[in-house]
C-alpha cells in the first residue's frame, strides 16, 4: 500500500545511511519501488513522460507557447495552461532540471495537479532547453539565474492571476531557491515556493556523481554533450569548439565552460556562484518547502545538514523517492507532483488570507477616518 496524498506534517521514522535522522515525509512505496535507481530511471522513462501527458490531456486545458523576456535582449520559452472559461485562483511557475524541459514527465505531472486545483500554469524552459537552442547565441550555464528571474517578472505582469506560486526539481529546485532569495528586489510578489531534490552545494554534486553510479553521470554526459553540439550547429561562427572538447569527461567539460563561457576564473568559483549551502538561505523573505530522499543517487543528503533555514521554510525528508522519482504504483504517478501542488496551494491560501486582512484593515482605517470627518 501506498501513500497518494501527502499530509501537512508526518514522520517516516528511521536512519538515513549516513546516519542524519529521516523524517517528516509520508511517502511510502510500495516494496518494488524501493530502489533509488529504480525509482530514479522509471521516474524519467518514456512511460512516464506519456502517463505525464495523459493526466495534462485529462484536466482540459489549453496550452500555448510563449517567449518571455529574459533581459539584455535574452529570450526563453515556456509554456502556458489554464483550463478555458474558469478564472484562475493563482499562477504555478515550474522549473525543470538540467537537460530537462517542459515536457518533462514531473513538468507534466505538476502542471497536471495545479490545473486540478484551480490554477494557471506557466512551465519555463531554461536557456538551450526545450528545443530553444535558437533563441540565444551564448551557451546555457547554472549561474544565469538574473535570466530566470527576469523572465519570472516578465510571466507575473503578462500572465495577471494571484498569488504567483514557483517550483523545481533537481537544478530547476536550487534555481526556484535562488528565485525566492532574489524575489522581494525584483519586485516580484511571490507567496511561496517548493523544491524537491534540489542542487545544494554543486561541488559536492559534481563528486557524488563522479563516485556514484556511473549511469547518471553517463546520462548527464551524454544529453549535455548533443546540446552543445546542437548550439554549435546553429552558430557555428561563434561556437568553435572542436570534437575532441566534446568528448571530455563531466569535470572537464565544465571546467572548458567556465574558463571559456563564463566570468568565473575557477571551477570552484563558478560551484560556488550558485549554491545555496550553508547559511546562504537563512535570509528569505518567501516561504518554502523543501523535498529531499536520503537514498537520492545524485544529490548528496549531507549537503542539507548545514542549511540554515528561517522559520517559515521547511525540510522535509523521505527514506526512499531517489532522484525525483517518489514514484507511487506501477501506473507511475508521482508523490513529489502532489506534495509539491499541495504545499503552493498551502502557500496560495496563506497570500489569499493575508492580502483579505489587508483589504480589511484598510477599509476599517479608512471608515474610522471618514466617521472623525
Amino acid at each position: 500500500m501506498s501513500t497518494a496524498h501527502p499530509s501537512p506534517a508526518a514522520d517516516a521514522g528511521g536512519v538515513a545511511p549516513d546516519g542524519m535522522r529521516v523524517g517528516g515525509s509520508d511517502y511510502a512505496p510500495p516494496l518494488w519501488l524501493r530502489s533509488p535507481h529504480v525509482q530514479t530511471v522509471l521516474g524519467s522513462s518514456t512511460w512516464r513522460r506519456r502517463r505525464g501527458a495523459q493526466a495534462l490531456a485529462a484536466t482540459g486545458a489549453v496550452t500555448t507557447g510563449h517567449l518571455v523576456d529574459g533581459g539584455e535582449g535574452v529570450r526563453l520559452h515556456g509554456l502556458h495552461s489554464a483550463v478555458p472559461g474558469r478564472e484562475p485562483r493563482g499562477l504555478a511557475l515550474l522549473l525543470h532540471g538540467w537537460e530537462g524541459s517542459t515536457e518533462s514527465s514531473y513538468m507534466r505531472q505538476t502542471a497536471a495537479q495545479m490545473l486540478d486545483l484551480g490554477y494557471a500554469v506557466f512551465r519555463l524552459n531554461f536557456r538551450d532547453h526545450g528545443n530553444s537552442h535558437h533563441l540565444n547565441e551564448a551557451i546555457f550555464h547554472s549561474n544565469r539565474i538574473d535570466e530566470v528571474v527576469h523572465a519570472a517578472v516578465d510571466i507575473a505582469a503578462r500572465f495577471a492571476p494571484r498569488p504567483m506560486i514557483a517550483a523545481g526539481y533537481s537544478l530547476g529546485g536550487n534555481f526556484a531557491l535562488r528565485l525566492a532569495m532574489r524575489a522581494p528586489a525584483a519586485g516580484l510578489q511571490l507567496a511561496g515556493v517548493a523544491a524537491v531534490c534540489p542542487v545544494i552545494d554543486p561541488a559536492r554534486t559534481m563528486l557524488q556523481m563522479e563516485r556514484g553510479h556511473r549511469l547518471y553521470l553517463r546520462h548527464f554526459e551524454r544529453n549535455w554533450r548533443a546540446s552543445l553540439r546542437r548550439k554549435r550547429d546553429l552558430f557555428p561562427d561563434h561556437h568553435v569548439f572542436d570534437d575532441a572538447t566534446l568528448q571530455l569527461g563531466m569535470r572537464d567539460l565544465t571546467d572548458w565552460l567556465v574558463r571559456t563561457h563564463t566570468d568565473f576564473g575557477t571551477l570552484d568559483d563558478y560551484f560556488d556562484g550558485y549554491s545555496v549551502a550553508g547559511d546562504r538561505l537563512s535570509s528569505l523573505q518567501v516561504p518554502v518547502d523543501i523535498l529531499m530522499s536520503a537514498d537520492d543517487p545524485v544529490i548528496p543528503l549531507d549537503a542539507f545538514h548545514g542549511l540554515a533555514l528561517p522559520a517559515h521554510a521547511r525540510l522535509e525528508i523521505s527514506r526512499w523517492g531517489g532522484h525525483c522519482g517518489f514514484l507511487l504504483d506501477r501506473h507511475l504517478d508521482g508523490f513529489a507532483e502532489r506534495w509539491v501542488a499541495a504545499r503552493l496551494d498551502a502557500h496560495a491560501d496563506a497570500a489569499r488570507t493575508a492580502s483579505a486582512h489587508t483589504r480589511l484593515a484598510t477599509a476599517v482605517h479608512a471608515g474610522t477616518h471618514a466617521s472623525d470627518g
